[in-house]
């Protein structure tokens, strides 16, 4: 079993970049046992000297627990601030890539590249999808005349906006190989969006995936580029996902 460790990419007095392996949390949720990241950084940087009162890892975004990838850190109040307040300033890239089935049919497949726009919402267990609304309206509507017997009704789900974009980087027989970017950073969302248009990422039990070739999810954080709040300086940061994925294809 691989060891759940991070890496450590980037560090200065204000921010810390890391690469979170897969099976991690990125931060401590409630009423779970497993490890997190900002668990493991704090751990390594008390080994380093490095951690203070003033000077610890402090969130300012989070990867699903089974995505692996790079992320960032701030490292200090004023630096976490600054960076939440700004996200969508500073933050100029975040790109992922996933490793999905196919649809069954071929004339479901997607175009080589576009943008999925549907809203998502949340069950009890807090996973997203795309609520079938659509079709659950289009079945109310043919039972109109039937009201005095007819008990349906369709579902109210809460709703949350959501964009993803996606080039297709390689389409095998069983498999294809997404990049994508997010307009919107909602939990789940590439996974929902994806498995929407019969997409499930291979090893996600959470929708209905059949395989599971790496014995993980296959979603990757690949690349995250911002500006520095206090430099101004472009950075960029860039872990490509396992080779195996697109010889998977």
């Amino acid at each position: 079993m691989q060891k759940k460790t991070i890496e450590i990419l980037f560090e200065d007095p204000h921010l810390i970049v890391i690469l979170k392996p897969e099976g991690l949390f990125s931060v401590p949720y409630q009423g779970s046992n497993g490890k997190s990241a900002i668990e493991i950084l704090e751990k390594l940087m008390r080994k380093k000297g490095t951690w203070s009162k003033n000077r610890k890892p402090l969130a300012v975004h989070r990867l699903d627990r089974d995505t692996s990838g790079v992320m960032m850190f701030a490292l200090n109040e004023r630096a976490q601030k600054k960076i939440m307040d700004n996200w969508h300033t500073l933050v100029t890239g975040r790109i992922y890539r996933a490793l999905a089935e196919n649809p069954p049919a071929k004339k479901n497949a997607l175009p080589e590249s576009g943008t999925i726009e549907d809203s998502l919402a949340y069950n009890a267990k807090h996973i997203g999808f795309v609520p079938k609304k659509m079709e659950e309206d289009n079945r109310y509507k043919n039972f109109q005349h039937h009201k005095s017997t007819c008990t349906y009704k369709p579902h109210n789900f809460k709703t949350t906006s959501a964009r993803t974009h996606y080039k297709i980087i390689k389409r095998g027989k069983n498999h294809t190989l997404f990049e994508l970017s997010l307009d919107t950073g909602r939990k789940n969302q590439i996974r929902a969006h994806l498995a929407s248009k019969g997409y499930p990422l291979c090893g996600d039990n959470h929708y209905r995936a059949k395989t599971n070739p790496f014995n993980r999810l296959t979603l990757h954080a690949r690349t995250l580029e911002f500006v520095h709040p206090f430099s101004n300086e472009q950075l960029k940061f860039e872990v490509p996902e396992p080779k195996e994925w697109l010889d998977f294809c």
